[in-house]
């Protein structure tokens, strides 16, 4: 099992190398994904939110709506603490031993990257929607505009950069998968050595201690010459 890689990664306990991670292609979308949610979080957080000339309360940017603001930056604050998770599981998963527990971490990987990927999806549609029906009246000057489309586009990049995360995590399951040697028929060979009966060498054709007797009677059956003698009284 050693020299050979389980899901994408080889053997455990191997020294961690900062430029191959930083050069993967899944370390680079979640950096890409990372720099987004920030983006996003920070656009809706700190220019998301106006107010009319003659109003002092402020109401979200998009149709003033408070809900849209909501769902982005809790979105970006969530996606930014999921990224750094699973930054930190990919430095970790060369070191862990375990196949079973390597496949486990993989399959979560497929499920939450889909997942988000859907859900930036929807994120997408709900502040283009309410953007686009915003109210001339609401924003008359037509003031951080700009960061209500950057929040916008940025959602829209999510959604590619989280479904490519998937598409990795889904081939690195293919090649765990594909290979027998990590299959869950995979047995030990000298586990299953030390389980097989004793076999003597040679079979049956072993000759008898006592000088050849039971090579006599492997060559010929019984013909009745030897049979039964009647004695006589």
């Amino acid at each position: 099992m050693e020299g050979m890689q389980a899901y994408g990664a080889g053997k455990a306990g191997g020294a961690f190398d900062p430029v191959t991670f930083f050069q993967q292609p899944q370390t680079i979308l979640r950096m890409v994904s990372w720099l987004f949610s920030i983006v996003i979080f920070g656009c809706i957080a700190n220019e998301g939110y106006i107010n009319r000339p003659n109003e002092v309360e402020e109401y979200c940017i998009f149709n003033r709506n408070q809900n849209a603001c909501n769902y982005g930056v809790f979105m970006g604050s969530m996606d930014f603490l999921c990224c750094i998770a699973f930054l930190a599981l990919d430095i970790y998963f060369p070191q862990i031993s375990s196949v079973k527990d390597r496949k486990k971490a993989v399959l979560a990987d497929i499920g939450v990257s889909a997942f988000w990927s859907f859900m930036w999806f929807v994120g997408f549609c709900f502040l283009a929607n309410q953007w686009q029906v915003t109210k001339l009246e609401d924003n008359p000057l037509r003031e951080r505009g700009d960061a209500a489309r950057a929040a916008i586009t940025f959602s829209f990049f999510s959604i590619f950069t989280w479904a490519g995360q998937s598409f990795l995590a889904f081939q690195r399951y293919k090649l765990g998968a594909d290979s027998a040697l990590f299959s869950q028929e995979y047995t030990d060979p000298s586990q299953d050595a030390a389980g097989a009966p004793y076999t003597s060498f040679g079979g049956d054709d072993l000759e008898s201690p006592g000088g050849g007797g039971g090579q006599a009677n492997s060559d010929g059956a019984f013909d009745g010459t030897g049979g039964y003698q009647r004695q006589d009284y």
